[in-house]
């Protein structure tokens, strides 16, 4: 993995703790993140919006689907979001698939459920194990 590509899992991470600092639920902004054109974006060889800041990521986001999001019943850890963030992006680099493919995967509450576990491992480790979890329930 490259420098470029460890950039942008730490942007990613940084975007997910920048969720905790909002009126929305995190757990929609996961999940409208990644099943967004966005994280398609983000997702591509090379689009402008891998050269964009976490905050600007996050009014984009906020902009686009302000009307399926849910207010904050809850807050979640930034440590568990930045992992969160991280993991994601460098599960695609990792696998190459698209982040809506990896959410179907590990969505929210599995990612969350799993942080204790899973924090402290390698990466790819971590994606592995994530993977074996969706292939235990199917």
């Amino acid at each position: 993995m490259g420098l470029l590509e460890l950039k942008m899992c730490d942007i990613q991470g940084r975007l997910f703790e920048l969720f905790s600092s909002t009126i929305y639920d995190e757990e929609s902004l996961v999940k409208e993140f990644m099943n967004s054109n966005l994280a398609r974006d983000l997702d591509s060889t090379y689009n402008r919006m891998q050269w964009a800041g976490e905050e600007y990521l996050l009014e984009e986001l906020i902009d686009s689907s302000k009307d399926r999001l849910k207010e904050k019943s809850k807050e979640f850890s930034k440590d568990v979001l930045y992992w969160m963030g991280y993991v994601y992006r460098y599960w695609h680099y990792y696998t190459n698939e698209e982040s809506k493919k990896i959410y179907l995967q590990a969505p929210f509450k599995t990612m969350n459920t799993n942080y204790y576990f899973f924090h402290t491992m390698d990466v790819e480790m971590a994606i592995d194990d994530l993977k074996e979890i969706y292939k235990q329930k199917k």
